[in-house]
Order: structure tokens, then C-alpha cells, then sequence
């Protein structure tokens, strides 16, 4: 790499070859100081695609500024160039991107100036009226560029069109610490060491990211010398930490001026960042509530460099600023919304009890006298009434994010409906995710308060997650302290005693973030209105019938707490709901008998194992189960036969599968008659859709992609897409999954991600997930049929049918479980049984002892996983069992 060649004092070219970067979008230019620098002339170096696009004769819509942190350059922003450039010669009419090099940074001219806030953001309008743009101006901002380039948004409305941020913070609250690698940074006696007199700063910060060695030389070139790192050292020790320092008005200034800035914004975050926090996006989006968020996770601090972004940013571009001028003023999201009459809420059941002593919830974990613990109407009501101005007192606010980590009962039931009452949005992850996935998504959801039992509340101790901690039950007071406990739930009853409740939330505000299940990659926040919520408890009393003296058993964790808002009573068997093998034949029966049910909604894993302890059941448990009428299960396919011997262990029951996601709980329903009586097509047969639900079919190309044309023709197989009034609103801070969630479809549809098709009656059969859909030679194929194939040989247990090979030429592999003790190639007696079973030509028959399923379900197969398992066995490997 050659040397930077000097043009002005101390203003420089960056050298040719630096990956990624066409040397002929550098320039320098010449700026009169401002301010502190009032009367001295200073050199900018920036990365301006303004010429490019002249040559090539396009005006562009406006500019972007792009405002690089500490100790970056604007070498940072070339991703987003060239991705604009791209697009000017595909024939889009592309932004100006003008990414500058900060005074004292980068290729930037130093100066002996100490640089504050609010210098740094006049220096910035200085450069952009020099450059003369045209047109709407759009910021983004990363690290320390991020208030930067929001203090001159803030500051110049008039031609503002839109703001992005990336890993960034905006407000620092006084007597806060600083995150801990920025207290190691400024400590007295390591600031000038670590930031100027040698590299550490630069090398820890680029060593956040898996960089290629080019790449980390690039962004070390700036920063050669001693005298040339000054800047690093500047920025650092202008971080506002204390209310006394110089930059701190200047960041008040610009955090207040936020939450009146209405236009567009973007947020984009790397969560696994030890500088920037989820406390630090939580308050940007408290400050711009109508901001777009997308944390892409699993990326840190240098998102830049470890996530495609440029395009991300230019297509919502694309999207929000439609017609290149500065957006029309938006209200904040708290007042825009329109606030219909609160009816239709989910707790109108229990209110509409309180005065009745009949029972509505029982714990079968807990024992009292000679049964369990039996929870009438009027005392969950008063309950739920107590917690709910509990809460208020304690401080948690409408709006304000509440994570729930107890076991479903009596407990968690009075919590869930006492925040849902105040307009607090529930936060549900189920210990189902194993302790990784729950953490992530308990830290990605931000709450303000936890209310846990003993091991939730060590586990929020233990990894950092944020929020107050309320405990389920009185504590010791030792306890309290080490688990950082404030208060317990039977406190906030006591404080909530005849203290007058606010006023209910409105139908559309968000009232709960349910996670999925992380069987597709990491678990999502699916976010739900009240009116979602009572669409969904509608949806299943009218299909389903229920009534006041229906009774429902649940041992399926996400319907464990519809009892009481549909106003019969339920039961939670004794088992561990996040593991659902753990429920037995005879707890269900001793749920039944409790509650007298005449429904039982049970998850596919527990229904296989009650199925298998059904030798424990006495002739009281079978009189109870043959009481009951309706049996349900769903979450993942359930095979016909296991739905046989379920039945045939309820034998006054009709048997319903239905089918639907965290995203939408009920989509369509079948009984195994239907089923019976449907035979003959491929995949697994779901039903129609239920109550006033959609369901149409994206057809597939020969890659297997789904199209954003749908369509309801009979035996086409494709991307499943649904709609209902019980959809969910979005996912938390998932912009990018949202958008393709909906692409081509509109804001009350939902892509699935599974494929399946419509027959000529109308049913929907599911045949896979779109990421397994097999692409050969001679066109797509799904696993579902398959594997249904492949177990009707009466040595296979389970079947994942996955392939391998580059796409549009794989073979398809059968992997069957067998009970075998290593894992290999089958027999050649197996593998003729498996191949003779089916239509499809099979590359190879591979034996395991057992196939990998999700952690919550227990039993959605990870097809992505045995599908790379299997490509290494084929390949001569001799991997252990996936």
C-alpha cells in the first residue's frame, strides 16, 4: 500500500487499492471554519459520488451525508456508494452520497482545535453548504456520527428528508456509567495511551468484527501516526459523560429536538455491541416512535462491515421517500393512531364474572387440602384489579414492555390480564428456547420490568437482562437483594387495594410481543394489538363452541391463558409446559377430572407422549377422558395415526389439527374424519381456513422462490400466505422481516414460509417449509410426502427427506430414524424398503439414532441441519449423528 500523498496542511488523498474503493470518488474540500474556528480555512476529505453521476448524466434525487464514528473514516460508507452507483447504471435515479471524513479524522485536515458537539455539527453544515446540494438531504450516522449527523437534522428540518442511524446513542442519563469499554477508554491515565500514543483504541474497536486483513489495513491507513490519532483521542474525551461537561447541552439540545423531527427514520442495530446497548435503541425509538427498526442479529458494532446495509437503506428509501422531497409532517405514533372505543378487550369475560364463585382457573402443580388449588371468577378478578393499580403504583405505564417468566397457573394468569388492563405490553419466551434463545430474546425485547419466579429472576441477574424485577412470590429479604428484586406480586396487591385503575388501552394499542419458537432461526417478537388478541379468542369460542361451562385443559403454552377471556374455566396438567414430553396420560386425565373439561389442547410432542403412558391410566381416568368432546393438538403436523391413538383414548371426542403459528395462532382446522376422508394427496392435510381467514398459494420458480403473484387454484404448490383479523400487527424491531413477511401482498397479509397447496375442495395441504423445498435436475420437490412415504416401513420411526447439492441440481436424501446406535448408511435391505415406499428416486437411504428437532415443540425436524449432515456423510466424512 503506498503512502497517503499530502495536498493541504495536513489534509491528504487516501492511497489507491484500498478494497472496495474507486479512488476517483475521493476529493478534498475547502471550508471556512465556523465557530471556534471562525476565520481559518479548512480541508475536508469525502467520498462523493456527485461527478460519477454527472458523467454518467443523472441528476440524483437528493443527498445523502453519511457521518462516519470514532475511529472510523468515511471508508466505512463504501458499501452504500457503491450500492447507489449500481443502481444509477441499472437506469433507478439514484441519491448523491457524500461521505465525509470528520476535522481531525480520517484523511480530514487536523487541527489544534478542540473539537466539541456542538462544533462538530456546525463544522457539518459548513461542509454541506459548501457542497451545494440539491435537493432533500438524507443523514446516517454511526458511533459518535450518529449525533452528529441527528444534531444537524435537528437543526435543519427544512431540507431534511429522512434519518438513518446504526449502532448509536443519542442521551446519556446523568449519573449513568459509561459502557464499560468506554469507561477503560477514558480512564485517567489510559485516555492519551490508549487512543493517541498508541493504537489500542483503533485495534480493539476493528477487532469487533471479523474483518479481512485489506480491510483492517484500510481502516487503520488514516491513523498511521501519533500526531494523526489525535482525533480518536479528541472524540473520546468529548463523550458527555457528566452533566458538567461541555458537549453535554449540545446532546440535550439534539436528543429533545428529536422527538419533534417527524420525519421518515431508519434504525438499524447490531445487537452483540459492547458499546451501544438495547437501552441506547430503546430510547432512540422513544424519541422517534414512528422510527422503522431492524436489528440484525447475530452483527455488533461495525454493522457496516458485517451486514448487507447499503441496499436495506436504499430500498426504504425507495420506499418512505417517494417523491424526493422532505416527507410531509407525521405525528408521533402515540397521537396519530387513531383510539376507537375500547370494546371487544380481552379480560370483558372475566369482568363480566367477578362477581361469581365458580371456579376459573385451576393449578394442578399446587396441592391444598385433598386437590389442587381452585381459583374462582371473583377472586381472579379482584386479583387481576389489585395488580393492575399495583403496577400503576410501582410506575409501569401504558406502553411500557413487561416480560412474564412463570409457569402458566393462577399466577401468571392474574399478571398477564392485570398488565394487559393497565395497556403494559406482555412479553412471553418460554423456557422452550433454552436459556441462549431466551436471553436473546428477553434482552432484544427490552422490558422495563420482569416478573419472574426465582430461577427467571437469577437467569435476569445472571446475563444482564434489563428491566425492575418484581418477584411472583414473598421473598426472603436476603434474596430480594441478591436477585435485585423491588417488590413481589403479593406487594403490588397490597398497593393496588382500592386505588383507582387508569383508563383502559384502546383496541389498536400493542398489548403483547410472543416469540416464536426459534425452530426457524432466532426467535422473532410477533407483536399483537388488543384487538388481535380478541379477534383470536373469538375466532376459537365461535369455531370451537365454547361457552361458560365448556372447560378446557391446555398443556400448549401459547392457549395455556385464553380461559378466562373466553369465560370458561381452564386447567394447566401437571408438567413442565416448556418441555412438552414431560405431560403424561394420567396428568391430563387428573386435569379433566378437575375441571370437568370438555376440550383438551395439547401440543404434537405431549400428545405422543401421553399416547405412550397411557398404560399408567386407572378406570377413573379413562371415565374422565371419555367425558371429554373436542381434542386438539397443533404447533407442528401431527401424524394420522398418532391422532388415532389419542382419540382412541378419548373416544367421545372428534380429534381437530389445527394449523397456525405464532404469527397467527389459528389459520385453519381439520378433524381426523376430514382427514380420512381427504386421502390421496401429498403433504399433510390442514383444513380450510377458519372464521373469516384467507389462505392463497405464491407459486414457486424453479429455485425454489416463491412470486408475489397468489393465487386459490386447486394443486398448485407453493408459499402458503394468509390473512385474518387475528394476524399480527409486525415483528419487534424486525423491519426487514416485516417487509418480506408482506412483499407483494399487502399490509393484512403474511407469508408463512411454508409450502404446501389448495385441493379442489378448498382444503390446504402443507408439504414443508420453503428454506427444505429440494431443487433437482428435474424439478422442485417437498419433504412432507416423502417422508410420509418413507414411514410406512415399518423399521422407520421418523423421516426427514433433505438435499444435497448445489441448487437447481440436489439430490434428494432420506434420513430416517431407526433407533440405530451410530449413525451411517442404511442397510441395503433398509434403504430397498425406503426406496420401494416411494415414488421419488432417492440418492441415498442414511440411518440416525435420532433425528434433531426444535427445543419447544420437541418435534419440528431441522431439515437444515440433517441436510448439511448429510452432505458431509455423502462426502466421505464421518460425522456423529446431526
Amino acid at each position: 500500500m503506498s503512502h497517503p500523498r499530502v495536498i493541504g496542511p495536513q489534509a491528504t488523498l487516501p492511497p489507491a487499492g484500498l478494497p472496495g474503493l474507486d479512488p476517483a470518488l475521493s476529493r478534498l474540500v475547502s471550508v471556512e471554519g465556523v465557530l471556534a474556528d471562525a476565520g481559518e480555512t479548512r480541508l475536508w476529505h469525502v467520498l462523493d459520488t456527485g461527478d460519477a453521476l454527472a458523467e454518467r448524466g443523472v441528476e440524483p434525487r437528493g443527498t445523502i451525508v453519511a457521518v462516519h464514528g470514532n475511529p472510523t473514516w468515511s471508508y466505512l460508507w463504501r458499501a452504500l456508494v457503491n450500492a447507489s452507483l449500481a443502481r444509477a447504471d441499472a437506469g433507478a435515479t439514484p441519491w448523491r452520497v457524500v461521505a465525509v471524513d470528520q476535522l481531525e479524522m480520517g484523511f480530514s485536515e487536523r487541527t489544534p482545535l478542540r473539537r466539541t458537539l456542538a462544533q462538530r455539527v456546525a463544522d457539518l453544515d459548513a461542509l454541506v453548504t459548501e457542497l451545494g446540494s440539491r435537493g432533500p438531504i438524507v443523514t446516517i450516522g454511526h458511533d459518535w456520527g450518529g449525533p452528529v449527523s441527528l444534531g444537524w437534522a435537528v437543526e435543519n428540518r427544512d431540507r431534511l428528508a429522512a434519518v438513518i442511524a446504526l449502532n448509536t446513542a443519542v442521551h446519556h442519563p446523568d449519573g449513568a456509567e459509561l459502557p464499560f469499554a468506554l469507561r477503560v477508554a477514558t480512564a485517567r491515565g489510559m485516555l492519551a495511551a490508549g487512543t493517541t500514543g498508541t493504537t489500542a483504541f483503533l485495534d480493539v474497536t476493528l477487532a469487533l468484527a471479523d474483518l479481512d486483513p485489506a480491510v483492517r489495513a484500510a481502516f487503520r491507513a488514516p491513523y498511521a501516526t501519533i500526531a494523526r490519532r489525535r482525533g480518536i483521542g479528541g472524540f473520546v474525551s468529548d463523550i458527555p459523560a457528566t452533566p458538567a461537561h461541555e458537549s453535554t447541552p449540545a446532546l440535550h439540545r439534539m436528543s429533545a429536538g428529536l422527538r419533534e423531527l417527524q420525519v421518515p427514520a431508519l434504525l438499524l442495530r447490531g445487537p452483540k455491541d459492547p458499546v451501544f446497548g438495547e437501552d441506547h435503541l430503546d430510547d432512540l425509538t422513544e424519541r422517534l416512535p414512528h422510527a422503522d427498526v431492524h436489528r440484525f442479529e447475530g452483527a455488533g458494532h461495525l454493522l457496516a462491515e458485517e451486514r448487507p446495509y447499503a441496499d436495506v437503506v436504499l430500498d426504504w428509501l425507495d420506499e418512505k421517500v417517494t417523491d424526493a422531497a422532505p416527507a410531509p409532517a407525521r405525528t408521533r405514533r402515540a397521537s396519530s393512531r387513531k383510539r376507537p372505543a375500547p370494546v371487544g378487550r380481552l379480560w370483558d369475560a372475566l369482568d363480566a364474572r367477578r362477581d361469581d364463585d365458580d371456579t376459573a382457573v385451576i393449578d394442578m402443580t399446587t396441592v391444598r387440602g385433598d386437590g389442587p388449588l381452585n381459583v374462582s371468577w371473583r377472586q381472579l378478578a379482584a386479583r387481576v384489579d389489585e395488580l393492575a393499580a399495583g403496577l400503576d403504583a410501582f410506575g409501569v405505564r401504558a406502553g411500557d414492555r413487561v416480560s412474564l417468566l412463570v409457569q402458566p397457573g393462577p399466577t401468571l394468569t392474574a399478571a398477564l390480564y392485570a398488565c394487559l388492563r393497565i395497556g403494559a405490553v406482555v412479553v412471553v419466551a418460554d423456557r422452550g428456547l433454552g436459556i441462549r434463545g431466551l436471553s436473546r430474546a428477553v434482552r432484544g425485547a427490552v422490558p422495563d420490568v420482569v416478573i419472574g419466579e426465582v430461577a427467571g429472576l437469577a437467569a435476569a441477574r445472571a446475563l444482564g437482562w434489563p428491566g425492575r424485577r418484581i418477584s411472583a412470590a414473598a421473598l426472603p429479604a436476603a434474596s430480594s437483594r441478591a436477585l435485585g428484586v423491588e417488590a413481589s406480586l403479593s406487594d403490588l396487591a397490597r398497593a393496588g387495594r382500592g386505588r383507582p385503575l387508569p383508563a383502559p388501552p384502546a383496541a389498536d394499542a400493542d398489548a403483547a410481543v410472543l416469540f416464536t419458537s426459534g425452530s426457524t432461526g432466532p426467535a422473532k417478537g410477533v407483536v399483537y394489538t388488543h384487538a388481535q388478541l380478541s379477534a383470536l379468542r373469538d375466532t376459537l369460542a365461535v369455531h370451537f363452541g365454547v361457552t361458560a361451562d365448556t372447560g378446557l385443559v391446555t398443556g400448549f403454552a401459547p392457549f395455556a391463558l385464553l380461559g378466562p377471556a373466553l369465560g370458561t374455566r381452564s386447567a394447566t396438567p401437571d408438567m413442565d409446559v416448556s418441555a412438552p414430553r414431560t405431560l403424561t396420560a394420567a396428568a391430563v386425565a387428573a386435569a379433566v377430572r378437575a375441571s370437568d373439561a370438555r376440550i383438551v389442547f395439547l401440543s404434537p410432542a405431549a400428545v405422543a407422549n401421553v399416547v405412550a403412558t397411557a398404560g399408567g391410566l386407572t378406570d377413573a381416568d379413562r371415565a374422565a377422558l371419555s367425558r371429554v368432546e373436542t381434542f386438539l393438538s397443533t404447533g407442528a403436523p401431527v401424524g394420522v395415526d398418532l391422532l388415532r391413538r389419542a382419540q382412541a383414548l378419548m373416544p367421545n371426542a372428534v380429534a381437530h389439527t389445527p394449523y397456525g403459528m405464532t404469527e397467527c395462532l389459528l389459520v385453519a382446522d381439520v378433524t381426523l374424519p376430514e382427514i380420512e376422508a381427504a386421502a390421496g394427496d401429498r403433504g399433510v392435510c390442514v383444513g380450510r381456513p377458519l372464521g373469516t381467514g384467507e389462505v392463497r398459494i405464491a407459486p414457486l420458480d424453479e429455485l425454489g422462490r416463491s412470486s408475489d403473484d397468489t393465487t386459490a387454484d386447486p394443486q398448485v404448490t407453493g408459499e402458503i400466505v394468509i390473512s385474518a383479523p387475528h394476524l399480527k400487527r409486525g415483528y419487534f424491531r424486525l423491519h426487514l422481516t416485516d417487509r418480506e413477511a408482506r412483499r407483494g401482498l399487502g399490509e393484512r397479509w403474511h407469508r408463512t414460509g411454508d409450502v404446501g397447496h389448495l385441493d379442489a375442495e378448498g382444503r390446504l395441504w402443507v408439504e414443508g417449509r420453503l428454506p427444505h423445498v429440494i431443487t433437482t435436475a428435474e424439478g422442485r420437490v417437498t419433504p412432507v410426502g416423502i417422508e410420509q412415504d418413507a414411514e410406512t416401513v415399518p423399521a422407520v420411526q421418523r423421516a426427514a427427506a433433505v438435499g444435497v447439492g448445489p441448487a437447481g441440481r440436489q439430490v434428494v436424501v432420506a434420513v430416517v430414524e431407526t433407533g440405530a446406535r451410530r449413525p451411517g448408511l442404511a442397510s441395503p435391505e433398509l434403504t430397498e424398503a425406503v426406496r420401494a415406499a416411494t415414488a421419488q428416486r432417492l440418492a441415498a437411504v442414511l440411518v440416525v439414532p435420532t433425528l434433531p428437532t426444535d427445543i419447544r415443540h420437541n418435534s419440528k425436524i431441522d431439515r437444515t441441519r440433517v441436510s448439511a449432515w448429510a452432505e458431509r456423510m455423502l462426502a466421505g466424512e464421518k460425522p456423529s449423528a446431526p
